[in-house]
């Protein structure tokens, strides 16, 4: 049985566009990509001493179980550099990648939650996830995405540079 899982993807070291480009194609093995969000140069939030991310978000059609995505998912960013043990924590990255929703599951184990615990407050989350996915429905809040984006507060900059697949 296949779902869908929403993820977002970051990167704010070196040449960010092609990390993205990069990181795509490897989620493109994993299963199928049913969208790419536009993307979008986002102020960094918690850890502000850092240069600005590229951010989307991406649809994946995959047969794997969550925590085996997010084996997958670790696994590219090792493949790419990303040493999360030696980083400093919420600082730059070569590429981030978060499972953000998971079909309606909802997941709590030591090694993934599920809904993202905090993506209806990062509008850099929010605002590629909704171009993609908008009546998506947030199973813990029972809100869809366009809803949670238009309740965030003023704040955290946010703005498109390109269209879909840049």
């Amino acid at each position: 049985m296949t779902q869908v899982a929403y993820l977002s993807l970051g990167s704010n070291v070196g040449d960010r566009a092609e990390h993205l480009r990069d990181a795509i194609a490897r989620l493109g093995k994993l299963g199928r990509l049913v969208a790419v969000s536009s993307w979008y140069e986002t102020e960094p939030v918690e850890f502000t001493d850092q240069p600005w991310f590229l951010n989307c978000a991406a649809a994946l059609e995959t047969s794997a179980g969550p925590e085996d995505l997010l084996k997958s998912l670790l696994a590219i960013e090792r493949e790419m550099g990303r040493d999360r043990g030696r980083e400093q924590r919420k600082g730059p990255r070569i590429i981030d990648l978060d499972i953000l929703l998971f079909g309606e599951e909802i997941i709590d184990s030591p090694e993934l939650t599920v809904p993202h615990p905090a993506m209806q407050k990062r509008r850099f989350v929010l605002e590629p996830l909704a171009e993609i996915a908008p009546e998506v429905v947030h199973p813990r809040l029972k809100k869809n995405i366009a809803e949670l984006l238009r309740e965030l507060p003023v704040g955290q900059s946010v703005r498109k540079i390109c269209g879909r697949y840049c």
